[in-house]
């Protein structure tokens, strides 16, 4: 069973798992990132400057350290999404889904014919051609998990349908934008701004729909999406890991001068 099976069935069965984001080239913090436990990495190609072999990179090394890839492509577009689907990540994330149109259009950009519209063209996600095409066909669906970002009040307001949408997998919400579609850029803990969370966490509890949240390290926000019954959470990403640890370096290094 690969990577996306186990995750799927995880989350489906009530479990938990949590990840990270990495936004920076060096693929080896993705190794790392693995390596330290978390269950998968968050690989950011909206809001990063990112490529595609940077993308690649990043996928293979999350593997090696025996995390799950998901990759946010930067729009909902078949042509982002392709070559993505090639390089075999654990999962793809479609952001800004808004209506059940939108995401029955990305469930068929990752379905090859009569299912959907995906050309067929695989690379490393068929092993290099070293999987038999029958075999390939035979699980890829199965292989990834198709993610709907859910950002936006339309959305929310059309969760039932989206939710019902054969082949989405599962839902991850984007709360910074969520609460800029209703004029409250950044206010996520608004009383508006976490009500509508609190609908999303509902619709898909009685959907049975796992869901996700996307957010910077905040403990008062991962208690909250804890209490919601998430299923799976990315915080932090590693720049801010960075700003951190080394905000907190100097500032030692600057307070035992001071006193020496």
């Amino acid at each position: 069973m690969n990577k996306a099976s186990k995750i799927l069935e995880k989350i489906k069965n009530n479990g938990f798992i949590a990840g990270t984001h990495v936004t920076l080239s060096d693929i080896s913090i993705s190794e790392q990132m693995g390596m330290l436990g978390f269950e998968f990495v968050w690989i950011e190609g909206e809001h990063s400057p990112l490529d595609k072999q940077n993308i690649l990179g990043h996928i293979i090394a999350c593997q090696a350290g025996g995390a799950a890839a998901f990759v946010r492509i930067p729009w909902n577009d078949p042509v982002l999404a392709k070559p993505i689907l090639e390089m075999g990540p654990d999962g793809i994330i479609f952001p800004f889904i808004r209506t059940a149109e939108e995401a029955r259009a990305a469930v068929a950009a990752c379905r090859y014919p009569p299912a959907g519209t995906r050309g067929f063209g695989p690379r490393r996600a068929s092993k290099y051609g070293t999987m038999p095409n029958s075999e390939y066909l035979a699980g890829v669906d199965q292989s990834f998990l198709k993610i709907m970002q859910i950002e936006h009040i339309d959305a929310v307001n059309n969760l039932d349908e989206i939710l019902a949408v054969d082949g989405v997998d599962t839902i991850v919400v984007g709360p910074a934008d969520l609460s800029g579609s209703i004029g409250l850029l950044g206010q996520m803990r608004h009383p508006d701004v976490m009500a509508l969370m609190d609908i999303i966490a509902q619709k898909c509890r009685a959907a049975k729909m796992p869901f996700g949240i996307s957010m910077p390290y905040d403990k008062d926000n991962i208690t909250d999406w804890i209490r919601r019954g998430v299923s799976w959470l990315a915080a932090g990403n590693d720049s801010s890991y960075i700003a951190q640890a080394g905000s907190q370096t100097l500032k030692t290094i600057l307070e035992i001068k001071s006193k020496s």
